[in-house]
């Protein structure tokens, strides 16, 4: 019987419970849907002229995702900062959300406290910490949660918190338009793909248990375009942190004016490379035409491919689908490595190096 089937071998490996923050991804949400209506925002952020979403690793995903699917909506440019400084264009007319799910980000942290110097109008998003307080202390809005749905305690797990949670905070600003009907389907969409995904759902019929199985022992390359872009980054970064597998990813039409050409050298690529196209109905007509011959010419170099097509009827749940299908499937990819999904050793052996340089 295939590993990802067997149950007591997965309790075994995934000693943190993994699997049931995994589950919970749709009542994260609904959550912090619910929750961050009640959060009190000045009128003036309104006026915002342009929105930064400080954040690192899970904590950004929020805001990537946000930039990607809103793209076509979004009235006031959105940029994303994973770094300590903010940028020189910062003004009063400014919206900075600082977004850190533990409250201890130092890069985050380090970037609100500039902010403040610079008397621009904040926002924070977190469970507790520094941040926390920072916001108490300052008397600034934000959405401080308990996350009663993420029970292994992984912030990346929580990542339903911090991408709904962004959602409707910056809807709450008007800044976006997304309505209670819109997030139903969603919550709808993801209790329905949760069964598609989850681990008692048998390999042969299970597009997660599949692609995970043929990603084993290979370097992922997500590909995704347009408003799925963020997932492609959400998706190599799931595989990374909770797979221990590395992957990276890259956007069409971009890729096509450059990769195509270094897929010839080294010769390894052909055993040890896997592109896995994110494709949809969605995309703009010519974007799915580029998908059909950029998989002819990696077929051609001898390179393996693998695609997944969201079926859902509009572009956020067609995100929130993809967000899912990554969870499960780097899940699994750290069950075929025979390693807890929930360990990141070389991530807290880093942190550690770092604190002997304060």
């Amino acid at each position: 019987m295939n590993i990802l089937d067997q149950i007591s071998q997965i309790n075994r490996l995934d000693r943190n419970k993994m699997r049931t923050s995994l589950e919970s991804l749709e009542k994260q949400c609904r959550q912090a849907w619910r929750e961050v209506k009640k959060v009190r925002i000045p009128p003036s952020y309104r006026k915002a002229k342009n929105i930064l979403i400080s954040g690192m690793g899970g904590s950004a995903l929020g805001g990537q995702i946000i930039q990607s699917l809103f793209y076509n909506q979004l009235k006031v440019p959105l940029q994303v900062i994973n770094n300590y400084s903010l940028p020189a264009s910062l003004s009063s007319d400014t919206l900075c959300l600082f977004s850190s799910y533990s409250g201890t980000t130092e890069e985050t942290l380090t970037a609100a406290r500039l902010a403040l110097q610079k008397k621009v109008k904040i926002l924070g998003i977190t469970t507790n910490g520094r941040l926390a307080r920072f916001l108490k202390k300052q008397k600034l809005p934000g959405y401080v949660f308990n996350p009663i749905h993420n029970p292994c305690g992984e912030p990346r797990m929580g990542v339903g918190y911090s991408v709904m949670g962004q959602i409707g905070l910056l809807k709450k600003c008007g800044f976006l338009k997304v309505s209670d009907a819109e997030l139903r389907k969603v919550i709808k969409l993801l209790e329905k793909v949760n069964q598609r995904f989850k681990i008692s759902h048998p390999a042969k019929n299970n597009p997660a248990k599949k692609i995970a199985l043929a990603c084993y022992d290979k370097t992922p390359l997500l590909v995704g375009s347009e408003f799925l872009i963020a997932n492609a980054h959400t998706f190599a970064n799931q595989i990374n942190e909770n797979g221990k597998n590395f992957a990276t990813y890259f956007a069409i039409p971009e890729l096509n004016h450059h990769l195509l050409e270094g897929l010839k050298n080294p010769s390894s690529n052909k055993s040890s490379l896997l592109f896995l196209f994110i494709e949809s109905d969605l995309y703009h007509p010519r974007v799915k035409i580029r998908y059909a011959i950029t998989r002819k010419v990696i077929q051609k170099h001898k390179i393996s491919t693998l695609s997944y097509k969201s079926k859902a009827k509009t572009k956020i749940e067609q995100v929130f689908e993809i967000l899912s299908l990554g969870g499960y499937v780097s899940y699994y990819l750290a069950l075929l490595n025979k390693t807890n999904p929930a360990l990141i050793p070389w991530v807290d052996y880093f942190k550690e190096e770092l604190k002997k340089y304060k």
